[in-house]
């Protein structure tokens, strides 16, 4: 690292993710003393409306006092207890899930989405050796999917940038591309799209040889891949698919689940339920590391047995945390209480409408998607070209907006130029003021960082 004469070094010893800290070595990087409902507070007294709520999860917006209590009561209840006993609130929150769900089936609960993802795996493949074909091993994800840090996430994850230096990646984990109704052929319609989308799971199954495949994850929207909506047809045809090769159907709901897409689930939209579903996120609306792999009952039926190595052979300290759990079950309570899944249908669809009339005559937006409160906003070089818009340009639109007052995100570490897609995910809660003053902020953004 080069020294430069005469100035101090500002770098913490906090190692943060996605961040080149060499531009931390010399500034200071801004630190958050405060959050309440939509907002975040600076140590300098400014103001940002968070429109990403904060990690794709705060989806009852920060700062709820029945969240703080649920901890400190459980906290005084039972504060650890190791995941293979029992106490209340992870039994309660299972059979929550369960019932929310609408399907018989067990809940396993973990800390993260990675590790939710990595019981799923777990969880397929053992399933199937135990079900007598213990040849099915491989994981079918699709690119631009984004499913955990771990190894075995990373693996099943489509965004080469995020596995850049980690290779090589654990063996037994494929690929297919995914609807992308954007960018698909020009002779297609949204029905023939998803249909050919959905015909290469079944190549792939079939060449592959599908005595091979164990399952196959996907998120019903990909979320941090660009928010990539499938089209109608999709999600119903790879269901059938994988019922006609005996293939598991992981839906990866970290993102969507309770709420964030103007339904309780992401896949509720399509009507199409998976075998094993994972859950993080938005289960606390952050407020405390919980995540939940649900397998339905004939998934855990295969469980069962004599042999020392016929159970779930997996085990996280955190798992099931008491006070996590907790406040899953308040956070629940609230976002079904307070009608927070139909507020985030309606003012979605709002905000969009609001966006597609604010930015309709800009030739660099695209296109403006998304289901409920979570909208991509995909940036191109014109209309006509559909060219990804450099990343160079989505960092200055970016900062642009956080010198507005307001945080947004795009579909960075992902794909090596074509990381231009804008992320909005704000909290539930959002009020319409807010929804409008970010509309405000990203038109007058992107008109004075592209037009300049």
């Amino acid at each position: 690292m080069t020294q430069k004469d005469n100035t101090t070094q500002t770098s913490d010893s906090l190692w943060r993710p996605l961040t080149q800290h060499q531009t931390m070595v010399y500034n200071r990087p801004t630190r958050i003393v405060d959050a309440q409902g939509c907002h975040l507070t600076d140590e300098a007294g400014k103001q940002y409306l968070d429109g990403l709520a904060g990690l794709w999860c705060v989806n009852v917006g920060y700062s709820r006092s029945e969240l703080i209590e649920a901890a400190h009561e459980q906290l005084q209840k039972v504060p650890y207890l190791s995941p293979v006993l029992s106490t209340d609130a992870p039994i309660a929150l299972a059979n929550k899930i369960q019932s929310s769900l609408g399907l018989p089936g067990h809940v396993y609960l973990t800390a993260s989405g990675s590790e939710a993802n990595e019981v799923a795996f777990k969880i397929a493949r053992q399933y199937h050796n135990q079900s007598g074909q213990p040849n099915r091993y491989k994981i079918i994800g699709r690119h631009r999917a984004y499913h955990g840090n771990t190894l075995g996430a990373l693996a099943a994850s489509g965004q080469a940038q995020r596995k850049m230096k980690y290779g090589p990646m654990p063996a037994g984990f494929l690929h297919i591309m995914p609807p992308y109704p954007y960018r698909a052929l020009s002779e297609e319609t949204l029905e023939s799209h998803g249909a050919r989308c959905a015909q290469a799971l079944e190549d792939t199954i079939i060449h592959e040889g599908p005595e091979t495949v164990a399952a196959v994850i996907m998120e019903p929207i990909i979320s941090g891949g660009g928010v990539l909506v499938p089209p109608d047809n999709y999600l119903s045809a790879v269901r059938d698919i994988c019922n006609r090769y005996g293939v598991l159907l992981i839906f990866d709901e970290v993102v969507s689940g309770f709420g964030r897409t103007g339904a309780t689930f992401g896949h509720t939209h399509w009507q199409t339920q998976a075998d094993i579903f994972t859950f993080a996120k938005g289960i606390t609306s952050g407020y405390m590391p919980l995540a939940a792999t649900f397998a339905k009952e004939e998934v855990f039926e295969a469980f069962y047995g004599d042999q020392p190595t016929d159970h779930l052979r997996s085990i996280n300290t955190y798992g099931g945390h008491p006070v996590a759990a907790a406040v899953g079950l308040k956070n629940i309570e609230i976002i079904e209480s307070e009608g927070l899944i139909e507020q985030a249908a309606r003012k979605g669809d709002a905000l969009m409408a609001g966006l597609s009339e604010a930015l309709a005559n800009h030739p660099s937006v695209g296109e403006i998607r998304g289901k409920g409160l979570l909208i991509g906003i995909e940036l191109v070089t014109n209309r006509e070209s559909k060219t990804p818009l450099s990343n160079a340009k989505m960092t200055e639109v970016i900062a642009g907006c956080k010198q507005h007052g307001v945080l947004i995100g795009q579909n960075g570490n992902t794909i090596p130029g074509h990381t231009n897609v804008l992320i909005l995910c704000p909290p539930l809660i959002i009020e319409e003021t807010q929804a409008g003053q970010i509309i405000e902020v990203l038109r007058n953004v992107i008109y004075a960082v592209l037009d300049a």
